[in-house]
């Protein structure tokens, strides 16, 4: 039977919650800086921004282990950076310059890192389901103790190719966690109006999969979920399904102007529901940081974010002979036949 309640928090040391708001401030930083270097014209292409959904990813990146992966939707950034990718790498990729992850190919849906255990983002919606299946199948045949953790939205979660995983992720019994990011909105049309039913968790139900649903703007209540659901996984029970709500204050891209929500809607959230204030404040009166140790955090990750940006505009942009590289197909000696 599926669980409405998500786990109670954990304890975590003053150093680990420094860590968490760190984190979260590094995402915020970076996007507000992808963003403006997008209307300046050097990110070409879309751009998702995962303002507001910080705590989602380290919270679940607080739960992970050495060697687990994880695959995602084209609202990526983030999860890049809470895996540990070097920003320099990432905002370079985003401009399209030859010192990104993917020497300037992908843009900002196309980044990886085998050494950070980071699939990709996708940008066909639902697509990155069934391949974390696939990560996680080879983790079980492996029997290397790993999990994945393979993220999508509430828009995502009505295409078919995820019910087809589950089934299969369930049958199999696979190590990976199934968490639906659910920022409300898909594109930009409510749950209320686009999905059957409150819940999304609870669609794992039919295969016997159980899930929670999770305050996504709570980083040590998704911490707590994430370390229920991955043990779980680790045990040999098969898939689990964190539903975790979450809210983007931006639109769904750089070229969404938002105009299906109010103002005071996304002011209300940001004045009473931010992750990150929410991790300052427990700072604060639990007097495990000053004003001035915040201070000097934001200065730092102001710091690592501008540098990012430096690094992007000095990198050169690939060279021509960078478009033969990394493709993979049969080379056939030249003048034999090919079937058609």
């Amino acid at each position: 039977m599926a669980a409405r309640k998500s786990a109670a928090k954990p304890n975590v040391s003053p150093e680990e919650l420094k860590q968490y708001y760190r984190d979260m401030l590094l995402i915020r930083r970076f996007e507000e800086k992808a963003g403006q270097l997008y209307g300046m014209g050097l990110i070409g292409g879309f751009c998702h921004l995962y303002i507001g959904q910080e705590a989602v990813v380290v919270g679940l990146e607080a739960a992970a282990s050495e060697g687990d992966k994880r695959v995602t939707s084209y609202r990526d950034h983030g999860h890049m950076l809470a895996c540990g990718m070097d920003p320099n790498g990432v905002m370079a990729e985003l401009t399209g310059r030859d010192g990104g992850y993917s020497k300037g190919k992908g843009g900002s849906m196309h980044m990886f890192s085998r050494e950070k255990h980071f699939y990709g983002g996708h940008g066909i919606v639902g697509a990155q389901v069934p391949i974390g299946a696939g990560l996680a199948f080879a983790d079980k045949y492996l029997e290397n103790d790993r999990v994945t953790f393979t993220y999508f939205g509430d828009g995502a979660a009505n295409q078919g190719q995820v019910y087809e995983t589950f089934n299969m992720a369930s049958i199999w019994k696979l190590p990976v966690v199934f968490v639906i990011e659910n920022n409300q909105y898909a594109m930009g049309t409510s749950q209320k109006r686009s999905t059957s039913g409150e819940d999304i968790y609870t669609r794992g139900a039919p295969f016997g999969i159980p899930g929670e649903l999770v305050d996504g703007m709570d980083v040590l209540a998704v911490k707590a979920a994430g370390e229920k659901a991955v043990e779980h996984c680790r045990a040999g029970n098969g898939p689990y399904i964190l539903e975790i709500k979450t809210y983007r204050y931006r639109g769904h891209s750089m070229s969404d102007p938002a105009k299906y929500r109010t103002r005071e809607e996304v002011q209300k959230m940001r004045e009473e529901r931010d992750a990150i204030q929410n991790v300052r404040d427990l700072l604060l009166q639990g007097k495990h940081a000053t004003e001035d140790d915040l201070k000097a955090i934001d200065k730092e990750i102001k710091d690592i974010v501008n540098a990012s940006a430096e690094f992007a505009k000095e990198s050169p942009e690939p060279d021509l002979d960078e478009l033969w590289t990394d493709i993979y197909a049969s080379e056939v000696p030249q003048g034999d036949a090919v079937d058609a």
